[in-house]
């Protein structure tokens, strides 16, 4: 295998530089003693991460995000996986039409996906809910959700699912012990996807949300319509952690070769 030249590992490392920067300096001022927003220089202090504990509307936001991405990128996927099957296996009048719809919401702006929101949930009553909430995340996180799905159930061998029906196994047994660990690596990656762009949702959600259905996205909006501290980059650090401690955490346990991949730690 040809190697990389000086000159290409030059653009990856500058590359790698750009993307992280922006995070490193949130990171840098969440450690600052001032009460503005200064990189520290000579002392560093857990000032503003001790005072996520007096905003308690934080700490309740966050776990709203988390229960809100995870229940609603397990619908995406749970609807992806058939949705995935039909489109990949079968030719049928509007299978285009079918896919450029399930597609649809990352064409439209989130904030007119927000104002539509807005007003049907008014109508039917829904507005101000967690349900809501979950059914609006649902069609903004399903596109990501059905590609990951669709790209792993055409790269699967439909050979091996013929040969286990040819043995005798119902349709069931195949689905359920041949075909979902086959494209399990496409549903982690979706979900995973969907999860991502769940927790990071704003611009549609801060019209949806109310106080007591806020996520954390739109909670740190709103605090920094009013506030110039560095609070918010404590949030932001403190959640960048907890994702770094997970991603340790599930790399020590699974390997996420394994559930991203498909590869275990030891193939070839």
């Amino acid at each position: 295998m040809r190697r990389n030249g000086p000159l290409a590992l030059a653009y990856h490392l500058l590359f790698i530089s750009f993307t992280l920067a922006p995070i490193l300096v949130v990171c840098a001022v969440a450690f600052t003693p001032e009460s503005y927003l200064s990189l520290p220089t000579d002392v560093w202090s857990l000032r503003w991460f001790r005072a996520i504990a007096d905003y308690p509307e934080f700490i309740r936001a966050f776990w709203q995000s988390v229960q809100l991405g995870a229940l609603s990128s397990a619908l995406a996927i749970s609807v992806a996986v058939p949705a995935a099957l039909a489109l990949a296996r079968h030719r049928f009048r509007g299978r285009e039409a079918m896919m450029a719809l399930f597609q649809s919401p990352l064409m439209i702006p989130h904030v007119v996906l927000g104002i539509a929101f807005l007003r049907f949930f008014t109508e039917i009553g829904l507005s101000g809910t967690f349900v809501g909430l979950v059914l609006s995340h649902l069609v903004i996180v399903f596109p990501f959700a059905l590609r990951l799905t669709l790209a792993s159930v055409v790269g699967m061998n439909p050979q091996i699912e013929q040969a286990a029906a040819s043995l005798g196994a119902s349709e069931g047994v195949v689905l359920r012990r041949i075909t979902l660990p086959l494209v399990l690596p496409g549903l982690v990656s979706g979900w995973a996807l969907a999860f991502i762009n769940s927790f990071d949702e704003v611009t549609m959600s801060v019209f949806i949300a109310t106080p007591g259905t806020e996520t954390l996205p739109v909670r740190m909006f709103l605090y920094i319509q009013d506030n110039i501290d560095p609070l918010v980059t404590s949030v932001s650090a403190a959640v960048i952690l907890v994702t770094v401690l997970a991603m340790v955490l599930l790399d020590r346990l699974y390997g996420l070769e394994t559930l991203l991949i498909g590869r275990g730690r030891d193939d070839s």
